[in-house]
């Protein structure tokens, strides 16, 4: 039960701190949260430490947790990265992929467009977690696939909140499919392209995510 109300403490957390609520710098007081979720300080502290964990609240020792949001060229930079770690993700499973997590991936396909035609941002971003993180795994390198997942789980507040923006959530799907294509035929070039262009955030896309994050560096 705790684990659970982590969860979405951090979620609510996120999005106080997205919306401006807390700003770049702001000290989280935890008395003050605990209060204001009426929660104990344990389900609190896991929540801070997964928002930590993910870089957007920084823990420092003996003076509290503090919002700390990258600017705009650290996050840029972050999402190159992280679409070139998950384009190499789907070029080796492309050739190493099993058929029961092609089954998996088809399964998690389903959930999304559900989720999607709900508009279901929470349940869509699970599944969609789901999809990304069979693909790590299938890459056959534990070592790639754990530095990928260590990545995601820092950019997973910013992939969270970019699926909020008007269409996002149906074009994600779409490239959904083309990927999931893509590891059917086997062909390592086009999965590591669809992959590549599905996470990197460039252009209007980018520019549209920025605007989301009021307190990010001008």
């Amino acid at each position: 039960m705790e684990q659970r109300r982590a969860d979405t403490i951090a979620a609510e957390l996120e999005e106080l701190i997205f919306n401006g609520t807390f700003c770049d710098g702001d000290r989280l007081d935890e008395v003050r949260l605990a209060e204001r979720f009426n929660v104990s300080r344990t389900p609190l502290r896991e929540a801070l430490q997964r928002l930590a964990r993910s870089g957007l609240v920084e823990l420092i020792p003996r003076r509290g947790a503090f919002v700390r949001q990258p600017g705009p060229v650290e996050l840029m930079e972050m999402f190159e990265v992280m679409a070139e770690l998950e384009a190499a993700c789907g070029r080796f499973a492309a050739r190493r992929i099993t058929d029961s997590a092609l089954a998996e991936l088809r399964a998690a396909n389903v959930n999304c467009r559900a989720a999607v035609e709900a508009q279901d941002t929470d349940a869509y971003y699970a599944e969609n977690e789901r999809f990304h993180h069979i693909i790590y795994a299938q890459s056959g390198n534990r070592f790639l696939a754990t530095e990928t997942g260590a990545l995601h789980r820092r950019l997973k507040p910013f992939r969270r909140q970019q699926l909020k923006l008007r269409g996002r959530m149906a074009q994600s799907l779409t490239e959904h499919e083309a990927i999931l294509d893509a590891l059917e035929r086997g062909d390592t070039a086009l999965c590591a392209d669809t992959l590549r262009d599905h996470v990197a955030i460039q252009g209007e896309k980018f520019h549209n995510l920025m605007a989301t994050l009021k307190n990010a560096a001008e």
